[in-house]
């Protein structure tokens, strides 16, 4: 059902079983796929591409220019997947023709009340964020990575897949897959807190892929020796088993350095 008080551009394009709530506005070059609700008051601005079964809170707003002081108002866009979960205030800007001119998200996201995804970042499938977590532009969150209520993520960081980060963390740097991180609150001097067990576990990764993991985890963040020999030493005495080589891969090809 279409509230008659929402606006839509006559150029937006909405696919079947479509609901949209009162005031809500549908701007230009918008498509939204099958059965997808826009909530009252929310914005889909411009430039949007949804895919199916997505729920928009009221007060969201999808689509809104990038808030970069290069931006000229260049034809960018945000890409949504299937199953996503944008509650309410949630801001998700276009991309920027610096930073390949899409901002991304993937499918079955949570975004809870009042997050913020700027220009740029790609957000892979499955990833929550809770209460009014913050990205900078160009940021890349992997799947199923939880990010805590609070938390600021600067610019060009990368978020491994099965991360967990606590609230209120600050983040300048990767986080590597699979562990758990509170940046900037903790008392020991240290970001990395371990695996991400109950993450690992929920998702049914084998005791022998965890056993394995935590082996490289000491090696890497714990061992007290330079990265770079961490690196060598892991790959001589961890069995190479194919999250082994993920988590690996990440730091080495950081660019901004991993928090540990």
């Amino acid at each position: 059902m279409i509230h008659p008080t929402a606006i839509i551009d006559p150029s937006a394009r909405l696919g079947g079983g479509v609901a949209v709530g009162p005031y809500a506005v549908i701007g230009p070059h918008v498509t939204i796929g099958d059965g997808c609700a826009i909530g009252s008051h929310a914005a889909i601005e411009s430039h949007v591409r949804m895919g199916r079964e997505n729920r928009i809170s009221p007060f969201a707003s999808i689509g809104a220019p990038p808030q970069d002081l290069k931006y000229r108002d260049e034809e960018t866009w945000v890409e949504m997947g299937d199953g996503n979960t944008i509650r309410e205030y949630v801001t998700v800007n276009r991309g920027t023709v610096g930073g390949g001119g899409v901002t991304r998200l993937g499918s079955g996201i949570l975004l809870m009340a009042y997050c913020h995804v700027a220009h740029d970042c790609r957000i892979g499938d499955k990833v929550v964020m809770a209460n009014g977590a913050t990205l900078g532009g160009h940021i890349e969150i992997r799947h199923h990575a939880f990010i805590g209520g609070l938390v600021a993520v600067h610019q060009f960081v990368r978020i491994g897949e099965y991360a967990m980060i606590g609230g209120l963390s600050g983040v300048s740097q990767d986080i590597p897959p699979y562990v758990t991180a509170a940046v900037g609150r903790g008392t020991d001097g240290r970001d990395l807190h371990g695996l991400n067990l109950i993450g690992l576990k929920r998702n049914n990764f084998p005791e022998e892929t965890i056993s394995t993991l935590k082996d490289a985890y000491r090696i890497l963040f714990r061992s007290g020796i330079p990265m770079s020999q961490a690196l060598e030493k892991a790959a001589v005495e961890v069995a190479p088993l194919p999250e082994v080589l993920n988590l690996m891969e990440f730091i080495r090809s950081s660019k901004r350095g991993v928090h540990r």
